[in-house]
């Protein structure tokens, strides 16, 4: 069994900002875990523009609070975010977030992340696995 807090994640090598300080992620499951996904819960700073694309990982994401856009790349739609909202990148697609307030997520990634992987110039995470 694994029990784990935010608390105990905070400011260890499991709490990852970006680079350009738009996003922090608390890496709360990885793959060392051993349980076959991830779980992270991820802060998108209000007023910022944020591509990714998860070429080598499923990810699912589910708003707790807060309120912006998804832009899917790949289809040319337009999604509202609000808290309840969860989107799911079954197809690997392109896409970019663009928080209008502050936007809290719990989000799940299968493979499970390492926690070592950095986003390249596409946003995208390369597939790493334990061992």
């Amino acid at each position: 069994m694994i029990v784990r807090t935010l608390d105990e994640i905070t400011d260890t090598d499991r709490d990852v900002e970006a680079e350009n300080k738009n996003w922090r992620s608390k890496r709360i499951v990885l793959a060392k875990d051993g349980v076959g996904f991830s779980v992270h819960e991820t802060v998108l700073k209000a007023g910022t523009v944020n591509d990714f694309w998860y070429a080598n990982h499923i990810e699912a994401v589910f708003i707790t609070e807060g309120e912006g856009e998804l832009y899917d790349k790949d289809n040319d739609v337009t999604y509202q975010l609000a808290p309840g909202s969860i989107y799911v990148l079954s197809g690997n697609e392109k896409h970019q977030v663009r928080p209008k307030t502050d936007i809290k997520t719990v989000c799940v990634f299968n493979p499970p992340v390492t926690g070592r992987e950095v986003h390249d110039e596409n946003g995208v995470y390369p597939l790493i696995t334990e061992g």
